[in-house]
């Protein structure tokens, strides 16, 4: 068992305080080439942004030495140096204000200003962000004090992602769009405060040399105060991180009645949006007329899936999407073109089936109206298609005329009709019946 704990140990392979110290020192400094890394840094960053390219804003992570300060920041408070102190929150000032005025002319001067993606998801902090910023920075500050330190502290750069919310807070800044700062800014807050808690931490931790307060007074202030800051960036993001978690819950509830719920016989659900802050679903159908009562039903069933304070919005037809919505359900778009080019083939089939019965009751009511030219007697006339079914036979299809008279007609004239009938109706098919 003391093995295992042995392996846990960072006194082994620490690295010697004094080099540790002053490598931190090193970075706090802003100036020269460490302010023109940071401003190319977050330029490329901003280009990623600005592009939604994750590789690019990854790259400008690694590029950016924007680390420095924050851990400089940590590694005072652990020590008590005060001068160590001003001198890099004097130089994260300046690193802050540099890369923010950076980030805002570059938007300010470029073409493209849409929210995609990358930007977005910085405009949302949580209590996550707290998480992946202690975690974060506590690797970081373990791999610089130690003799191996490994490919940590590029990954401690990506994770810890200072770079893009500077530059989504210039976005904002750009485009007037407050929010956009306010959240992004948080975001960059939450990272600093957490980083350089964790530097503090194991600053203490692993017994770095402390310069001892002259007033013990003075000392539990200063505690305090850390404290205070820990706790009050620390706080919105717990809300956030509560928001944030009701949110996914609402979109896989709303998944899941989507996908077993909202199903109307003859329809297509082509398009739908769940808007989980508002708490509102959007469906948009094409097919048949979905009726009230088929939409009070599916909006009953909501309850069995702790939906029942949602409002559900549905649509019918294609003049609900846009291009880009009908681009983006392309498989269901052929899937529905191909359903109603099957339907207009039944319509086809239907109007000539009409068109049919339009034609015979035409041709027979021209074929009663010519034989009353030359027989007058006639009264009446059943003129048609017909089938003819026999036992032990395949029906067949014939052409019927029943014609009644009011006198007798002779066998001769009967002849002369049928030939007649069978030369207008253009069928050798028929089957006539003469009656007085």
């Amino acid at each position: 068992m003391e093995n295992l704990f042995e392996k846990f140990r960072l006194g082994n392979e620490k690295e010697n305080l004094e080099t540790v110290v002053q490598n931190i020192v090193n970075g706090v400094v802003f100036r020269g080439t460490n302010l023109w890394i940071l401003i190319l840094a977050i330029l490329v960053a901003s280009l990623g942004l600005n592009v939604n390219s994750t590789a690019v804003i990854i790259g400008a992570m690694l590029i950016s030495p924007l680390m420095g300060p924050i851990m400089g920041i940590g590694l005072a408070m652990g020590m008590n140096d005060i001068a160590l102190l001003k001198k890099a929150a004097s130089n994260y000032f300046i690193a802050t204000v540099v890369a923010l005025s950076a980030s805002t002319v570059f938007f300010v001067l470029s073409p493209l200003n849409e929210a995609h993606s990358e930007l977005l998801a910085r405009t949302s902090p949580n209590i996550y962000d707290v998480l992946i910023a202690l975690f974060g920075g506590l690797a970081g500050i373990v791999a610089v004090s130690s003799k191996n330190k490994g490919n940590v502290i590029p990954g401690v750069a990506i994770a810890t992602a200072l770079m893009p919310p500077l530059c989504t807070a210039g976005y904002g800044l750009a485009t007037m769009q407050l929010e956009f700062f306010l959240g992004a800014f948080y975001l960059y807050i939450i990272n600093t405060v957490f980083i350089a808690l964790s530097t503090l931490m194991i600053v203490q931790l692993l017994h770095f040399p402390n310069k001892v307060f002259q007033n013990k007074k003075q000392e539990t202030i200063s505690r305090r105060i850390i404290w205070l800051i820990v706790i009050a960036t620390a706080m919105p993001s717990i809300y956030f991180g509560y928001d944030f978690i009701q949110q996914e819950r609402f979109v896989k509830n709303a998944g899941l009645f989507i996908n077993n719920e909202a199903h109307f016989e003859g329809d297509y659900l082509l398009n739908k949006k769940i808007d989980a802050r508002n708490r509102k679903i959007l469906l948009v159908f094409g097919g048949k007329e979905i009726k009230s009562a088929e939409s009070d039903k599916l909006k009953h069933e909501m309850g069995k899936y702790n939906l029942t304070n949602t409002e559900l919005e549905i649509k019918q037809g294609f003049s609900n999407l846009t291009v880009d919505e009908i681009k983006q359900n392309d498989g269901r778009y052929v899937q529905i073109n191909e359903a109603l080019a099957e339907k207009e083939i039944e319509l086809n089939k239907l109007r000539t089936t009409v068109d049919s019965i339009n034609n015979n009751q035409k041709t027979a009511q021209d074929v009663f109206e010519e034989l009353r030219v030359y027989y007058p007697s006639l009264n009446q006339a059943i003129i048609g298609p017909s089938l003819m079914i026999e036992k032990n036979q395949k029906p067949a299809r014939i052409t019927v005329a029943v014609l009644s008279f009011s006198e007798v007609i002779p066998q001769t004239d009967k002849t002369k009709i049928t030939n007649w009938l069978k030369l207008r109706m253009k069928t050798d098919s028929l089957t006539i019946i003469f009656g007085k």
